[in-house]
């Protein structure tokens, strides 16, 4: 698990490989990955774009840009949390993701860009 906490909101991330989705002889290895976002301050935070920085090791970089996660704009309230899954392909097998969600804060209405902590994404046929 990775956490990094920017502005007091913390983002947790479990990655994992998806064999059963992947197909190295193809160069397409999934993975999945779990998404925490907490908010241990005391206003609510409403979560509206997020930024990825994808690196697939011989391929470079990708940037992802878009409104939201998973077609979702959450409003996250004190002391809740948001989780969600979603999935990355990879050419390489190799990479590593990381970001940021833009968030306003509901009661002063501040922008606020909140870290997505590196992670690392290796596919297990790889390592053996």
């Amino acid at each position: 698990m990775f956490s990094i906490i920017t502005f007091d909101i913390k983002v947790s991330v479990y990655p994992e490989y998806d064999a059963k989705n992947s197909f190295p002889s193809e160069n397409r290895f999934v993975f999945r990955y779990h998404i925490t976002i907490e908010n241990l301050s005391d206003h609510p935070v409403l979560l509206l774009k997020r930024k990825w920085l994808i690196y697939d090791v011989g391929f470079g970089y990708t940037v992802v840009e878009g409104d939201g996660v998973i077609g979702l704009t959450p409003e996250i309230a004190p002391g809740e949390s948001f989780k969600y899954f979603s999935n990355v392909v990879l050419r390489s097998g190799v990479g590593s993701m990381s970001g940021y969600y833009y968030c306003t804060h509901q009661q002063t209405k501040a922008s606020l860009e909140i870290e997505i902590p590196k992670f690392n994404l290796v596919a297990e046929i790889l390592s053996n």
